[in-house]
């Protein structure tokens, strides 16, 4: 790992401990995210577990689940809890009104539907991931089916991105859904809340990764190793 690479996780973990530790409480319900700054906040919460805390948690990715178990934190599924208390996620984009650009960690449908059984939601980043609009660093990551993809494309790409479907590891990549994703590349979103609208409503899509009025509120570390909390 090198030393820039290093650095930008270590804001990750400063971000995401402060986190669990400003709003995790003994007996809740937590949502844990996926992804690399989840995963350092996931590992805190293993902590709180181990000192005693009486937490269950949901995962939002097969992954996020095995990391869980690994650090000895009861894993549940969404159905078994009314509501989940908080839950801890990271963000590809953060624009100054705390909307929202996620899933290339490859689990926005599960992180959508997890968000959406969340009473509190806080979203962790470096400042990296602050942007003045919404799809000017990141794609816009969309789960679609398999059935019929290259006409979902075409139909994306008719909303004025560049479509690209997602390859990893030499493969197309498939969601824990059994889905192809993929990563709409926009000169800028000007408005996100018709744009969601209009990607949702295409045959095919099974959702998109503008995360909107979703989070109460975004902790952002700095390369000084300072940490602020934007709040609604």
């Amino acid at each position: 790992m090198g030393k820039g690479t290093q650095m930008t996780d270590d804001l990750k973990r400063i971000a995401a401990e402060k986190a669990v530790d400003d709003f995790v409480k003994d007996g809740m319900t937590v949502g844990l995210g996926t992804g690399s700054t989840a995963y350092h906040a996931i590992r805190r919460v293993g902590e709180l577990v181990n000192k005693g805390f009486k937490l269950k948690c949901v995962a939002t990715s097969l992954q996020t689940e095995n990391i869980a178990e690994e650090c000895g934190i009861t894993v549940v599924d969404l159905d078994e809890v009314d509501q989940i208390d908080v839950t801890i996620d990271g963000a590809d984009e953060v624009d100054p009104d705390m909307q929202l650009i996620k899933g290339l960690g490859g689990a926005l449908l599960r992180e959508k539907i997890v968000a959406a059984s969340t009473a509190f939601e806080v979203i962790v980043v470096d400042e990296s991931k602050l942007v003045e609009k919404l799809g000017t660093k990141s794609p816009l990551p969309v789960e679609v089916l398999k059935f019929g993809h290259l006409k979902t494309k075409k139909a994306l790409e008719r909303q004025g991105c560049i479509a690209v479907l997602r390859v990893k590891d030499d493969k197309t990549f498939v969601t824990d859904n059994g889905n192809y994703v993929y990563d709409c590349k926009f000169s800028g979103i000007d408005n996100p809340f018709f744009l969601e609208s209009r990607i949702n409503v295409i045959p095919g899509v099974v959702d998109n990764g503008l995360f909107l009025n979703t989070a109460a509120a975004v902790i952002v570390s700095s390369a000084d190793g300072n940490v602020r909390v934007m709040n609604r």
